[in-house]
């Protein structure tokens, strides 16, 4: 049961991210969590995202906007510090219980209309919520996901600007994590094992990409955003 239950999370996951660009921390790390130690769950998350990155980055390098991507990329360098500190020293439960909230009630609003203006110093300000949730809880998509919402971006330049920095975000937060807290082999035995799932999950996601609208795509998006805060919220007590 528990590995029909990895190869599930692997392959939906990793369709999400390739269709949408935020999708595999979003739903993955919480079932991951059912079945792996937060550090195994975490980690695991951050190799394979990486892998996905790095799979689809020729592809989406015309969408990604790059004076955005510098402001989140100098954003997050203040905010993973902060994150890996926060996983060694605080409880994670209260963290959960916070972004929980913080995330429905933004979606409310975003579902409500609600929008805002995009700025040089709201960019930074996302890069670095992105950067300290990417090395305490595995999850950077939830601040983008939400700012890129909230100011109507189209989903090329969305997915295309995100994936690029989850290439770096990734990256660096796995380095912190392995130096900082450590690592074992299940983790990367387990990594391994999920490789082929990954790569089944791009193709899929591509062509789901080409096939989704601009409003099927903003529906999707909010949906996720309430899954991701509801169960933080219910997995915080």
């Amino acid at each position: 049961m528990d590995v029909l239950l990895f190869i599930v999370i692997i392959l939906v996951a990793s369709i999400l991210q390739t269709s949408t660009g935020f999708g595999f921390s979003i739903l993955a790390t919480p079932f991951l969590l059912l079945l792996f130690e937060p550090l195994e769950a975490i980690q695991m998350n951050l190799a394979l995202s990486l892998v996905i990155s790095l799979a689809l980055i020729t592809k989406i390098k015309q969408d990604i906007d790059t004076d955005i991507l510098k402001r989140f990329i100098i954003g997050s360098i203040v905010g993973l510090p902060l994150g890996i500190i926060t996983f060694l020293l605080i409880d994670i439960k209260q963290l959960k219980l916070g972004i929980s909230i913080i995330i429905l009630l933004l979606t409310l609003l975003l579902m409500a209309h609600f929008r805002i203006q995009s700025s040089k110093k709201r960019d930074f300000s996302v890069g670095g919520i992105s950067g300290l949730l990417t090395t305490s809880i595995g999850m950077p998509g939830p601040p983008l996901l939400l700012y890129f919402s909230g100011t109507e971006t189209k989903k090329e330049k969305l997915r295309g600007t995100t994936l690029a920095f989850y290439l770096f975000i990734y990256l660096v937060s796995l380095i912190i994590h392995v130096i900082f807290v450590g690592t074992n082999h299940k983790v990367w035995i387990s990594s391994g094992v999920a490789l082929p799932l990954v790569l089944i999950g791009l193709y899929v996601g591509q062509l789901l990409f080409k096939k989704m609208n601009q409003k099927a795509f903003r529906i999707f998006t909010y949906i996720l955003l309430l899954f991701t805060g509801i169960y933080l919220f219910i997995e915080s007590f």
